[in-house]
């Protein structure tokens, strides 16, 4: 056996609707620009471009009800509602006919946003990780197995303080989950444990700290967190 110089890090995992197991996360993969009108309130032709990829790191995981810090670097923090899909069996090249078989399930998740500097990265051509892949960005409700059913419709929305500022229906997407599952596994082998953060509506806002955020899909577990002063 191989002995590590330190401890090794603990497996971020997310809760599963109905069970006591927990869902191993390995990767964490988003796509840009999903929806045609929160492409258009980012300046982006939805007809013309192509999805986009980034990816947070695994740890960025963060459970329904817990306290976010408001993050460090950043003075516009944006909420983005999305249904994630939690894949169960990899593959690379998978066809968008078979895709839905490699989903263990599904969630309500929050793309957490350093706006500015996603904004300032656009306009110098630098990468996104600053903006999007900093500590406790991917909060997640339970993950609802795929088995209950699939989702390919259905209500997705977004409040602060309890005003709704983002509301949508699953099926606007402009890339439906087995076309961004097939396109993703075309360019990474996808394994078991990823998440695939699928985009957001339009209604994108800033978050201040003591503001209590809430959002869901239809048939999903709605995902509850307050924003904490920064530390």
């Amino acid at each position: 056996m191989t002995e590590l110089a330190i401890p090794a890090p603990v497996t971020p995992s997310v809760a599963i609707t109905g069970s006591t197991q927990r869902f191993p996360v390995h990767r964490i993969y988003c796509v840009g620009r999903n929806y045609v009108e929160h492409a258009k309130e980012m300046g982006s032709d939805p007809q013309r471009d192509p999805p986009v990829f980034f990816m947070k790191p695994a740890d960025a995981v963060v459970p329904s009800e817990a306290l976010i810090a408001y993050p460090p670097g950043t003075a516009n923090f944006h909420h983005e509602i999305e249904l994630v899909v939690a894949i169960g069996r990899g593959g690379r090249n998978i066809a968008p006919t078979s895709a839905l078989e490699h989903i263990f399930g599904y969630a309500a998740g929050n793309d957490l946003t350093r706006r500015d500097l996603q904004y300032l990265a656009k306009q110098n051509s630098t990468p996104w990780d600053a903006a999007k892949g900093f500590d406790a960005s991917a909060p997640i409700g339970a993950i609802r197995p795929a088995a209950a059913g699939h989702v390919t419709s259905g209500r997705i929305w977004l409040s602060v303080n309890g005003a709704l500022r983002q509301e949508a229906d699953v099926s606007a997407m402009i890339w439906g989950v087995p076309a961004v599952i097939a396109h993703l596994s075309g360019l990474f082998t996808l394994q078991p444990g990823d998440l695939i953060y699928t985009g957001t509506p339009a209604g994108v806002g800033a978050l201040r700290p003591g503001d209590r955020v809430e959002g869901g899909i239809e048939g999903l577990d709605v995902l509850r967190n307050t924003i904490g002063p920064a530390t």
